[in-house]
């Protein structure tokens, strides 16, 4: 949803005196990055990226896969079908994609997006968030790629306009990028978060996003054929909880996708409440889906029913246990992991103190259990750790920290070298995986 929230980084105590395992496999995978060589399209392709993947093995809905070592040291991986899986989401984080990280928890698929202004400055290619994607896709991870078009503060450009040809000419750099090498591609991030007001309450932003998706649609089929790995999604829908975005825009967005066999489905974002609001988003877009249609949910959490307990005070079984003042709130706490990180078990008994969070912990769970048992789900993914500092975490802040697996700005490095997680997502992340 936001830039924070996921993405990688270094942990927040000091490193051990000895190389980590961690840090080993960093290096050999940045090194891997310069060696390795990206397969592309051809006669070898999966359809739309929902049959069986060339390398590994078609397990059910949720289904493991295997490792093994690989020429890279980045480990290869037999990532499942796009079928019910569950990715590690890096959001914007790309360049700090962590394979020891992944390992951990079993993770086999990576969600990440790129903001498309880049393009103006250099290849996506040759990005290392990227490249590290690319990479990932190499050694047999399952890969989603959201495209973020960001206009909050300009006019959505119309078809036609030169305008829209900047657009364009991004999104033509992105595709040749990646087409033929990730499984799934996404036409736009969160396009109803990423206009102004005034543009996604008209058909200003359905005119954008389907001049979008039928030009990468027609660039596949001029450039990759009729047998390119990658599929299409149209982009995420955010707030559907609230009726007053069930509303004309996002039903022509609906209608768009299924009436163009070019898209494989759409992408959700549920951030949530509850597993009943998150309910609302998938009782919106099914109806639409055609047989063949999947839908995503490369984001989704319970950030909203988080912020609600920020100005909490914090249970007094945490206090009185680390010496902190009655009375401090919750947000207090987090300011003080931000800018002092705890140790793992400080950061867990933290969370688990809070009733409203305890009472909580099978969200996951729960959520990816309903989810697949729709029946239509390609991929969820969920955030695999945080995107970056957050010293300056206050009374208003979005508490995006409370849903990442792994910790690095709150917790000290962990004994085994990775950031302490949070074993509540950290389990049922790893579980979820079959």
């Amino acid at each position: 949803m936001r830039a924070s929230g996921t993405g990688s980084g270094s942990g927040g105590g000091p490193e051990n005196g000895t190389t980590s395992r961690r840090r080993m496999l960093a290096l050999s995978t940045g090194a891997a990055l310069a060696v390795s060589g990206l397969a592309g399209c051809g006669a070898h392709g999966h359809g739309h990226g929902h049959g069986k993947r060339g390398h590994g093995r078609a397990p059910g809905a949720g289904g493991s896969a295997s490792t093994s070592p690989s020429p890279s040291g980045a480990g290869r991986v037999s990532a499942p079908p796009a079928s019910g899986v569950l990715a590690a989401n890096v959001n914007e984080s790309l360049d700090k994609i962590d394979h020891a990280e992944l390992a951990a928890v079993s993770a086999t698929w990576i969600r990440g997006f790129y903001l498309m202004s880049k393009a103006d400055r250099s290849d996506p290619a040759a990005r290392t968030g990227t490249a590290k994607l690319l990479q990932a896709a190499s050694n047999g991870y399952g890969t989603v790629l959201s495209t973020k078009f960001q206009y909050h503060g300009t006019r959505l450009p119309e078809p036609g306009t030169a305008a829209m040809d900047t657009a364009l000419a991004r999104l033509d750099k992105v595709l040749a990028a990646v087409l033929g090498k990730i499984d799934i591609l996404t036409i736009g991030n969160e396009p109803f978060y990423e206009t102004r007001p005034a543009d996604r309450a008209t058909s200003r932003i359905n005119d954008f996003y389907e001049a979008l998706a039928q030009h990468a649609a027609k660039y596949r089929s001029a450039h990759f054929g009729a047998h390119c790995k990658t599929a299409l999604y149209m982009g995420a829908l955010n707030r559907l909880e609230d009726p007053a975005f069930r509303n004309a825009q996002t039903r022509r967005w609906m209608t768009f996708a299924a009436g163009n066999t070019d898209i494989a489905g759409v992408d959700i974002h549920p951030h949530v409440t509850s597993i009943g609001a998150a309910r609302e988003y998938t009782d919106f877009v099914l109806p639409y889906l055609r047989a063949d249609q999947k839908f995503l949910a490369t984001e989704f959490s319970l950030v909203k029913l988080w912020k609600q307990h920020m100005h909490d005070p914090v249970d007094a079984s945490f206090t009185r246990a680390y010496g902190t003042p009655a009375g401090t709130r919750v947000w207090q706490v987090i300011h003080e992991a931000a800018n002092n990180p705890f140790t793992e078990g400080k950061w867990n008994d933290f969370l688990l103190s809070n009733r409203w969070f305890a009472s909580h912990k099978t969200f996951l769970t729960n959520e990816m259990a309903r989810l697949r048992d729709t029946g239509k789900l390609a991929v969820a993914a969920y955030g695999i750790t945080q995107g970056g500092p957050i010293r300056d975490f206050g009374a208003s802040s979005s508490p995006w920290v409370l849903n990442s697996v792994f910790c690095p700005y709150v917790c000290r490095t962990a004994t085994d070298g990775l950031p302490g997680r949070d074993r509540t997502w950290a389990t049922a992340f790893k579980a979820a995986q079959g």
